[in-house]
């Protein structure tokens, strides 16, 4: 049944953290630095409704910061400069701006990421 797929389940939830704002759209994540590989979006965590993001770099002198807009950036097919950390940049839960982009785009290009 539709219903049980875990992945059709995880991608409808997703879109709990996203949100739009005047100047694009929030996304909410949730960095495991220090991973084997790079993988965006990674997940869903229902309790902190935060998409997953995993990174290599470990969380030292700004590099996970770094490697999250970059891969972010691959990702969604979009310049870094679009991308910015708006808390949580000590933190493994971030709040990041896409910039310029409407939440219904953000949804549907990270709805054809999502494994």
């Amino acid at each position: 049944m539709p219903g049980d797929n875990p992945i059709l389940a995880c991608m409808n939830k997703f879109r709990q953290a996203l949100r739009e704002t005047e100047n694009g759209t929030v996304m909410a994540i949730e960095v495991s630095a220090g991973s084997s590989r790079d993988i965006f979006p990674s997940g869903f965590n229902e309790w902190r409704n935060a998409i997953g993001c995993h990174i290599r770099p470990a969380p030292l002198e700004g590099r996970a910061n770094k490697a999250v807009i970059s891969l972010i950036s691959k990702v969604l097919c979009i310049p870094r400069s679009q991308i910015h950390i708006i808390s949580g940049a000590t933190s493994s839960q971030k709040k990041i701006l896409i910039e310029g982009m409407e939440e219904e785009a953000l949804a549907s290009n990270l709805e054809k990421k999502f494994v």
